[in-house]
């Protein structure tokens, strides 16, 4: 049993991007490998998606927030009424995540020392995830500097990476 982490954009994807996540998770879950998500939106959303479709994910699933996940979802929320992301995309994930967790609250670790959803408990996320992981699969959206930090963290840690590299406008 190995496991992958599924790294990649939150702000942007297209359907290039949507179906590799597709298919390397498929592939992934097919061999009973596990997935490893950081519990955003786009390529984390439709990667725990995937799971949710294909498998159960108590079998094959782990996502890592960077603080609670009551408080995350907050944070999602508040993120849409400061227009970062909209309405409908905090709805969407933190359903996700509320459904993972009544699937198996095992499935989500959200133990983290921080209290709040930061550059510093994002990057540390970043790297409690990059350590857990056997290997990393990167689809980098416009050069995204969180996708970044775990590509090198990764191969900081002589991790396999597989990186795809994608330019969408906004």
């Amino acid at each position: 049993m190995r496991f992958y982490a599924i790294s990649g954009s939150w702000r942007a994807i297209d359907e290039a991007v949507e179906k590799d996540v597709k298919e390397a998770v498929e592939n992934i879950i097919k061999r009973w490998d596990w997935i490893i998500t950081w519990g955003a939106l786009w390529v984390d959303y439709i990667a725990t998606q995937s799971v949710l479709f294909l498998w159960n994910p108590k079998k094959q699933l782990k996502i890592y927030l960077p603080i609670s996940l009551e408080k995350f979802c907050e944070h999602y929320h508040k993120r849409a009424v400061e227009w970062i992301i909209t309405q409908e995309q905090a709805d969407m994930i933190t359903l996700q995540l509320k459904k993972i967790s009544e699937i198996s609250s095992e499935r989500i670790n959200d133990e983290t020392p921080y209290t709040e959803a930061s550059v510093e408990s994002y990057y540390a996320r970043n790297t409690v995830i990059i350590k857990e992981c056997d290997e990393l699969y990167a689809f980098q959206v416009n050069d995204s500097q969180w996708t970044q930090d775990a590509i090198n963290k990764a191969i900081e840690l002589w991790k396999p990476v597989i990186v795809k590299k994608y330019s969408i406008d906004k």
